[in-house]
């Protein structure tokens, strides 16, 4: 009893692990019964981690089970329609909207005008992705309210579970990070700071689960991390002081570097963008690369299945899962690393925005 208490993490990673790999490769098993035997490893990829107009269950024999989501869009000759995603499904089309396949607009929503153009119309759908993120925000909203809710009660109470949990985060964060980070008016950044770090951590950790609701790429996606990217951008700039823009403008530096040439000020200007540009990439890259490696190890059984055969294919099926059970287990920790970075790099940025002047101490001479 005692092996099964200290293991059954593991255990249920791998069973979630096993039951996420059934879901994702049913269908292109499926697929790849057929004479020819071809598998398309990028499209399969792509497939999973991209954004979707619709939540995919599962795939049993030739049926495919998924959620319709709303899709809400303006065409830019008829106005708004306002529909069910099932209504294109495998291709259909609908009140001329259709999602495409060709390089432009892979996996859009389009429309053709009558002058025949292929364009977008304005999307405003809610996808796989924009769900997820309801979804985590509700699930913050409940917890976090709960937990405030019980140390009004009981602020004395020593709590222990989830909230006593929760509890050494935060006032690890606050008095390690954030605190030392931006000094003496650090409080006013505490509830973005903590909101940016737990809203990152949970997405990533809901994004290994296979099972629905969880299993999206939130936080693999480019336009989530720019949003968090670009809040932090305005923050730090927007409650800047005046110390801040004057090292951009006129930085203390020889003054051949500023003029005649402001090759400084072009450098610190350059960093204001480049910043928050960083912070967007570190995360996205990260996130995506790890449900990359996973559906690249998985797809290699595929791929020895046609190259050679069903031997060889059992024999790679045994590396690659392992390799993709140990995969699972980094991410986990990749999951909290980097919610922990982005938290930090933002409150350096802001804590750098922040920088007062401090005058020199006098001379000897001047005294």
């Amino acid at each position: 009893m005692n092996i099964f208490h200290n293991n059954r993490l593991i255990i249920i990673l791998f069973l979630l692990f096993f039951v996420n790999n059934v879901f994702l490769f049913a269908e292109d098993k499926k697929e790849n019964h057929d004479e020819t035997k071809t598998f398309n490893l990028k499209e399969m990829i792509f497939h999973h981690v991209l954004d979707a107009y619709e939540w995919h269950i599962i795939t049993i024999g030739e049926h495919d089970y998924a959620i319709p989501l709303p899709v809400i869009v303006k065409s830019a000759e008829r106005g708004w329609f306002v529909f069910s995603s099932a209504r294109l499904h495998h291709g259909s089309s609908y009140e001329g909207f259709y999602i495409t396949h060709g390089e432009k607009y892979n996996g859009k929503i389009v429309e053709k005008l009558k002058s025949g153009e292929e364009v977008r119309p304005l999307d405003l759908s809610l996808t796989k992705d924009a769900f997820a993120i309801i979804l985590s925000a509700l699930i913050l909203i409940i917890v976090f309210v709960s937990m405030a809710n019980s140390y009004r009660k009981n602020p004395l109470k020593s709590h222990k579970g989830l909230f006593g949990a929760l509890e050494m985060l935060i006032m690890a964060l606050v008095t390690d990070v954030i605190k030392p980070s931006i000094g003496k008016h650090y409080k006013s950044y505490v509830p973005y700071l903590l909101t940016a770090f737990f809203f990152i951590f949970l997405n990533d950790i809901l994004g290994l689960i296979p099972v629905f609701p969880a299993g999206a790429n939130v936080t693999g996606n480019i336009a989530v991390t720019f949003v968090l990217a670009f809040m932090t951008f305005i923050i730090t700039n927007a409650t800047a002081g005046k110390e801040y823009f004057k090292e951009i403008v006129w930085p203390d530096v020889p003054w051949w570097l500023k003029f005649p040439l402001p090759i400084m000020p072009l450098v610190e200007i350059l960093g204001v963008f480049t910043k928050p540009f960083a912070l967007m990439v570190r995360l996205f890259a990260n996130i995506l690369a790890g449900h990359m490696i996973l559906l690249v190890l998985m797809g290699l059984i595929f791929i020895f299945y046609i190259a050679i055969g069903s031997v060889a294919a059992m024999g790679v099926s045994v590396v690659s899962i392992l390799f993709s059970i140990f995969m699972l287990l980094l991410d986990v920790l990749v999951a909290f690393i980097q919610a922990y970075v982005f938290t930090m790099l933002s409150a350096l940025f802001i804590g750098l925005a922040k920088v007062e002047h401090h005058p020199k101490p006098l001379t000897q001479n001047e005294e």
